[in-house]
């Protein structure tokens, strides 16, 4: 089992910023590729960003690319998201992901392919 706990969630205007967080808490992670992915009402689970586990390589959905950045680290056994210029439209639950240890990057979008999920955390923007 891998704990996974986002936070950072919470109620913001459109054009603003969150960042959330996912701490794994009794295993590392800096051996397992990470993703972020966010479920909105009536939508179906959809990935938004995902980084290797030595943070080298970062992949991210059109939808929030140049707004969205993901990033990691090992020794503190985090991964973050930082969000810009938030719209309404990605009002959703956003919930952490690992992949198993040493998995290969692709396919990175799918969440089939990931093992272990945190519990999410909501953001809500507001028009």
């Amino acid at each position: 089992q891998v704990p996974l706990v986002e936070s950072g969630g919470g109620l913001v205007q459109a054009g603003g910023s969150l960042r959330l967080s996912c701490a794994a808490s009794g295993r590392t992670i800096s051996d397992r590729f990470m993703g972020w992915f966010r479920l909105a009402p009536g939508k179906d689970r959809e990935f938004v960003s995902a980084i290797s586990a030595r943070g080298g390589r970062t992949y991210t959905a059109d939808s929030v690319r140049g707004r969205f950045t993901i990033s990691r680290d090992n020794a503190k056994n985090t991964v973050s998201l930082q969000m810009n210029s938030l719209k309404p439209e990605d009002t959703a639950i956003y919930y952490c992901a690992a992949k198993g240890p040493y998995s290969s990057d692709t396919p990175y979008s799918r969440k089939e392919e990931y093992n272990y999920w945190g519990q999410g955390t909501q953001v809500t923007v507001s028009s």
